[in-house]
């Protein structure tokens, strides 16, 4: 796709997550709106993946550590034809296959494994990456994290780990919107120099605008071609973002719009 077919998808990402945290009554909204410019990167125009084949051995894995999140990767492997985008209405209702966090009982197509303890996506990633080259595999790992679970002692000890193993077919990237569920990151437990500590860690550290979908891509080229380190790539985003009313607010953490919000939040992401 070209960056407008990318922002034009971006949008309708936007509007089928409104849609379902609406339907369901509650939910995160503010995390996963600001995701949904690099899932949308990656998922249609990065992955190697097939919808049409979830199961095929040569995919690339994303590991969504943050599984509150939730919603952002359902919308998205909707969109990209996972299973019908009517099936996002069932959002967190009873027997769905689309949980409040990702669950891998349901067999979701497109879904790698279970997620929502913070700070342990990064270690399944690091196994899948791990097991990956063991097999002589070309598959590559995305672990997608949250900035507030930089604070989760279990991801410095991946991170030491994957850069002792040169585990160069990991790719791990960061929410930064300094906004965690009782406040900002740097008030609750600073994390900064986080790209700093990255490198120090041995990473390849990329920093860049999360809502920019040139430098999204720039970025995960980049550490494609990266070898002999697993990457880090920081991405300063905004919470809530495509809503102005309700970007960089806190309150829309665990919060999702009323059906009469919903009208109102959908004409906004459309401009």
């Amino acid at each position: 796709m070209d960056m407008v077919d990318l922002k034009e998808k971006a949008k309708h990402i936007r509007c089928l997550i409104l849609t379902a945290l609406a339907e369901a009554g509650s939910g995160h909204t503010g995390g996963s709106l600001d995701l949904v410019d690099i899932f949308t990167v990656l998922y249609f125009d990065h992955l190697r993946h097939d919808p049409a084949h979830p199961d095929w051995e040569g995919r690339d894995k994303v590991v969504l550590s943050i599984g509150h999140t939730a919603p952002v990767l359902y919308a998205t492997l909707a969109a990209a034809g996972y299973f019908p985008e009517e099936e996002m209405m069932t959002l967190r209702k009873l027997g769905s296959r689309l949980q409040g966090h990702p669950s891998y009982e349901f067999k979701l197509p497109g879904l790698e494994t279970c997620s929502g303890s913070l700070g342990q996506g990064i270690g399944v990633a690091l196994g899948m990456a791990l097991a990956a080259k063991m097999d002589g595999m070309a598959n590559r790992v995305y672990c997608v994290m949250g900035d507030g679970e930089q604070q989760e002692g279990s991801v410095w000890e991946t991170a030491m780990a994957a850069a002792q193993f040169k585990v160069d077919n990991l790719c791990v990237i960061i929410d930064r919107n300094r906004l965690q569920i009782d406040g900002g990151t740097e008030e609750v437990m600073g994390i900064d120099p986080l790209r700093d500590k990255w490198i120090a860690f041995g990473w390849k550290a990329l920093e860049i605008d999360g809502h920019d979908l040139s430098q999204i891509k720039t970025a995960l080229e980049m550490a494609d071609i990266t070898k002999g380190q697993p990457t880090v790539i920081i991405a300063n985003t905004v919470m809530g973002k495509g809503v102005p009313s309700i970007e960089n607010n806190n309150q829309w953490h665990g919060k999702v719009p009323t059906k009469e919000q919903l009208t109102e939040f959908l004409e906004e992401v459309r401009g």
